[in-house]
């Protein structure tokens, strides 16, 4: 067996990539490492900056003041809920429209094309939007996190542009001879090849879903229906509040100010842990589906 030996020109510039990368990864890992370490850490300290690399004083007052909240749970019955559901009516509509928009014996497809392309540029505003969210009688129902923007333009193009792509049209012929319509061709040939396609879009509608405060902010009124979001930051807010000395006791404020940070940091972590548990399970998909389009070949 033959070893290939390096040039020291080459050993240099792996020593230096691997540098770099290790870099990378630190400026990515340790903001992530130290919200854990200093949701569990004395407030105190972690203002003062003598939390760096191990937490001190640790305690779970934090977590432990944001789980007692019953307005948390209810937070993550409704954002699951809205996630789930919207994640799926997004796929439900977004691929059948991006198959349809990719055969090229569909002539109406360019001008349909283009009036989904103009809404990224052109929209109503945000008032004649409530306005017609009130006439559709979708303000301060679930349904308002789910039916109004089923569909998003630019992940329609990328999946027509898969579609278009990596679906050769002699695919279909094939499929056609055998008496296949397009709707059989779409469930049981389309779909399983679009594996790639379907775990990216649905990763990043679903974080948006996840994410989605602004859409409670402006049409829901009603508690029971809040996302975890908003029932986070109000409890940021009024977190704040006390942080800052208002209260009814004289040690009302610096007792919750010991504690600020823990909570602030705590809101951070139970509002991203399940997309970051989540996201390992695609990453095998990831990689494959972020690269669509890129490279025609």
């Amino acid at each position: 067996m033959v070893r290939h030996r390096f040039s020291g020109s080459e050993i240099a510039f792996r020593i230096v990539l691997i540098a770099l990368c290790a870099l990378i990864f630190l400026a990515i890992a340790y903001p992530l490492y130290f919200i854990i370490i200093a949701s569990i850490s004395d407030s105190t300290l972690v203002s003062t900056g003598k939390v760096l690399l191990i937490p001190k004083e640790t305690s779970l007052f934090g977590y432990k003041e944001i789980f007692q909240d019953e307005r948390v749970w209810t937070g993550y019955r409704n954002t699951v809920f809205y996630t789930v559901a919207g994640t799926l009516v997004n796929l439900l509509f977004t691929l059948p429209a991006a198959y349809v928009l990719s055969r090229r014996e569909f002539r109406a497809r360019r001008i349909i094309m283009f009036s989904f392309v103009l809404t990224m540029f052109f929209n109503g505003g945000l008032i004649p939007t409530y306005l017609l969210m009130k006439d559709l009688h979708l303000t301060n129902t679930a349904w308002v996190f789910i039916l109004p923007f089923c569909v998003n333009v630019f992940y329609l193009i990328i999946a027509r542009t898969f579609f278009e792509a990596s679906l050769p049209s002699e695919l279909y012929e094939a499929a056609a001879m055998d008496g296949c319509s397009h709707f059989v061709y779409f469930i049981k040939v389309a779909l399983p090849l679009s594996k790639a396609l379907i775990s990216v879009i649905g990763l990043y509608y679903l974080v948006g879903h996840w994410n989605d405060f602004f859409t409670a902010l402006i049409y829901i009124r009603d508690n029971d229906l809040r996302p975890l979001q908003i029932i986070l930051r109000d409890i940021l807010l009024s977190n704040q509040v006390f942080s800052g000395g208002a209260g009814t006791g004289g040690d009302s404020g610096g007792y919750a100010q010991r504690y600020a940070d823990q909570i602030k940091y705590g809101v951070i972590i139970v509002s991203t842990l399940p997309i970051l548990v989540l996201y390992p399970f695609l990453q095998k998909y990831f990689e494959k589906g972020v690269m669509i389009g890129s490279v025609k070949g």
